[in-house]
């Protein structure tokens, strides 16, 4: 029964990156630079190491990983911003990728 409801949640993903929610154009262009070129893709790898790889890319600021966490549950980056914010700063901390 579960294995049905995974298919479902699957079937019902925009087919684009540019789809998702808390993202556009641009984003699937960013993504695309660091091996990120489909839905399922972006879906496959870990939100934070995403981050990791864009952080070093001009305008790659906080904004950018509420925007992919966003877009992995099809919420609003500022919901996402609002809500979860000091949750996110730790797990960057942990990962050294937090802003100084």
């Amino acid at each position: 029964m579960r294995s049905n409801t995974l298919i479902e949640q699957y079937n019902k993903l925009p087919k684009r990156i540019r789809d998702l929610n808390s993202f556009g154009p641009k984003s699937e262009e960013i993504l695309a630079q660091v091996g990120i070129h489909s839905v399922e893709d972006f879906m496959a790898i870990d939100p934070y190491e995403l981050y990791a790889l864009l952080k070093p890319m001009k305008g790659m600021g906080l904004n950018s990983i509420y925007a992919i966490l966003g877009a992995r549950e099809n919420i609003s980056w500022l919901e996402i911003k609002e809500s979860r914010k000091t949750e996110i700063l730790l797990r960057l901390d942990e990962m050294g990728l937090a802003p100084k």
